[in-house]
């Protein structure tokens, strides 16, 4: 009979094959396996009230409205047209060089993320505005769809980042802290993965052309369209900074002045608006699920002792902290690969959040490292989301070449990451620091 740890071992590759070989979603596959590991651990009747209870204190969480409530603010700027007005705005100011349109398109990225928080709404927005413009221009197809998958994992990355809510909601760190001290770390990976065209672009000239360059009076006058966004990321960042309000408090301040915004400017018709509601309810009841699930399947872990045991044997292992800290960085990494990003974070922090701590590496700084390896997977086969997304709005891209045209930007995560390693309080915790 197994017993102890190989029982979690065992299960984790019983979730892995489910996973390869049925198809079935991660949520439901962490859910099942979970609860048959704690049924089997313990009691049948043990593995439903745990169910029971931990569903329960799942969905009556105050802290998780914060999550749709940002999905909202993210879906009112997509129906409300703002992705255009990003677009066009961004590109006026960077088209005209030499693959400037997928510059333009990455940075319009990031500035969308500043209020979606969402990698697969931010892929699926940018897909339909800058793929057909790249076409238009002659761009390759791997800087054309490349470029869109990398500029949309931005937005898991900047602040208000989903992933980020989760992190701090499971480990009971501030949301405010996460979100400050992630500003440095998103606009490094933000100019290492517009940096990375410019060497595409110099090993293949004929990737992206230029574009028509646009007059000082055209850019100064495409500005005002970046305001609403401005206004929206300043008031979540400095609520958050003041502390005056909580997390969920912002979150629902941001989501009306958006809704106001749109209003006022006449953006938002009432087919937008229902549809902004339903896509919140679809993408909120997904995030929520694969928390529901992840959750159920830490409990089998932590049943099964296996978290406390591995954080014990590499606690023993005789080699440098540093070394240890690019093993787990590895099992993201590959983790990642095969799994949907954010429910292998929740299956995964049980495991070595404590041997981070353990280690000495200061938890916030630990999110934003995992918040980058985590949008890294957004891009890297087989599971990667954004790709998918990507190639299901171009559908002349297959998604091979959308797989290869993102393995270009992989370097710009390893390298954000290293920076981080070697700068960790210029880079993360000298904002932090300064949240009350």
């Amino acid at each position: 009979m197994i017993e102890g740890p190989l029982i979690g071992i065992f299960g984790i590759l019983v979730m892995f094959i489910i996973l390869f070989f049925f198809k079935i979603p991660a949520a439901f596959t962490m859910a099942m396996v979970g609860f048959l590991g704690v049924a089997y651990t313990t009691s049948l009747k043990a593995a439903f009230g745990m169910i029971g209870t931990d569903l329960w204190n799942i969905f009556s969480s105050y802290g998780l409205t914060v999550i749709p409530m940002f999905i909202l603010v993210g879906e009112f700027a997509h129906y409300g047209g703002y992705n255009n007005s990003l677009y066009n705005a961004t590109y006026k100011w960077f088209g005209h060089y030499k693959g400037g349109l997928a510059i333009t398109t990455i940075m319009a990225c990031a500035i969308f993320s500043a209020i979606s928080g969402s990698n697969t709404a931010t892929a699926a927005t940018m897909s339909t505005i800058a793929i057909p413009e790249m076409k238009k221009y002659k761009y390759h197809p791997q800087l054309n769809a490349g470029s869109v998958a990398a500029g949309a994992t931005l937005g898991v990355l900047i602040p208000p980042s989903i992933v980020l809510v989760v992190y701090g909601l499971y480990t009971g760190q501030s949301i405010g802290k996460l979100f400050f001290g992630n500003v440095i770390p998103s606009a490094i990976l933000t100019v290492l993965i517009a940096s990375t065209v410019f060497f595409i672009c110099w090993k293949h000239p004929d990737w992206g052309p230029k574009g028509p360059k646009s007059s000082w009076k055209e850019r100064i006058k495409a500005l005002p369209d970046l305001i609403d966004i401005f206004i929206l990321f300043t008031i979540i960042m400095y609520a958050l900074f003041t502390g005056v309000v909580t997390a969920t408090e912002a979150a629902a301040v941001s989501c009306a002045i958006g809704l106001i915004l749109c209003l006022i400017r006449r953006k938002l018709t009432w087919k937008g608006f229902i549809s902004s509601i339903v896509d919140t309810l679809r993408i909120s009841c997904l995030v929520f699920m694969i928390v529901a699930g992840a959750v159920i399947f830490g409990r089998f872990l932590s049943v099964t002792r296996l978290p406390f045991e591995a954080a014990t044997w590499i606690s023993s292992l005789t080699m440098p902290n540093w070394v240890l800290f690019w093993v787990i960085i590895a099992c993201y990494i590959i983790g990642g690969c095969v799994m949907d990003a954010l429910a292998f974070l929740l299956v995964s922090l049980p495991i070595f959040y404590p041997i981070v701590t353990a280690m000495g590496y200061d938890p916030i700084w630990f999110g934003q490292v995992i918040c980058i390896v985590t949008t890294m997977g957004a891009i890297m086969p087989p599971i990667g989301i954004c790709c998918y997304v990507v190639a299901g709005m171009a559908k002349d891209i297959p998604l091979s070449t959308v797989f290869r045209g993102g393995l270009y930007y992989l370097p710009s995560y390893i390298i954000s990451i290293i920076i981080l390693l070697l700068f960790p309080y210029a880079t993360v915790m000298i904002l932090s620091d300064l949240v009350r």
